[in-house]
């Protein structure tokens, strides 16, 4: 009798262990992964990790006041690339990004045609300035000699005035002033650090120093 009970009162005592512990194995589940968490918008190396849709106005300090969240930019997106800042707080709440890691701009120009206030502006494909892309020389893979590749020439919507191949060497690939950062070569860059990025304009060029 005694073994019998003190093996019920173990029982129960596992099973309260057990569902004290639900709520936190759940919040586990459902908190996002650090890999899906929202990137800040600029790191101190000055690396961006997040691009303004184009069109955008250049001030962010202008484009968060002149935005108003609406949300139809990302509803006339069709890759679905353009998402909304949720946890950064104060006025950048509900301001579209673009994080060309996961999901680059097409150039449609959608976004800037449905745009009801001056935060984007329908703007010449060519004339757009989302940043400039730039390539570690010391990671990207035709550079270092580690392999052939060619990608990001390949997926350029704006061909060769935004980037090209070395003539000397026709799979290392270097950045042009016709880029305008759209992002597509960063979205499909198969080395996973990620050589080529895009940047603030001034300044920016094919670097030698990793990103």
């Amino acid at each position: 009798m005694r073994r019998r009970r003190l093996l019920r009162i173990l029982s129960a005592g596992a099973a309260l262990l057990g569902f004290s512990a639900l709520p936190f194995g759940a919040a586990r589940l459902l908190a996002p992964s650090e890999a899906k968490r929202v990137s800040r918008p600029i790191d101190k190396s000055g690396r961006r990790n997040y691009l303004r849709p184009p069109g955008a106005l250049k001030s962010d300090a202008a484009f968060t006041a002149a935005c108003i969240g609406c949300g139809l930019c990302g509803e006339v997106c069709p890759p679905r690339c353009i998402k909304f800042h949720t946890r950064d707080g104060g006025g950048k709440v509900n301001t579209p990004y673009i994080d060309p890691a996961e999901k680059a701009c097409i150039l449609c120009d959608k976004c800037m045609q449905v745009c009801p206030t001056e935060a984007l502006t329908v703007t010449a494909r060519r004339e757009i300035d989302m940043g400039i892309a730039r390539i570690d020389q010391t990671a990207c893979y035709p550079w270092v000699d580690r392999g052939i590749c060619g990608a990001c020439v390949s997926i350029c919507p704006l061909g060769a005035s935004a980037i090209a191949f070395k003539q000397w060497n026709q799979y290392r690939p270097f950045i042009k002033d016709g880029c305008v950062g759209c992002g597509l070569c960063v979205e499909v860059c198969p080395h996973p650090s990620l050589p080529i990025w895009i940047v603030d304009r001034p300044g920016a060029t094919n670097s030698k120093q990793k990103v």
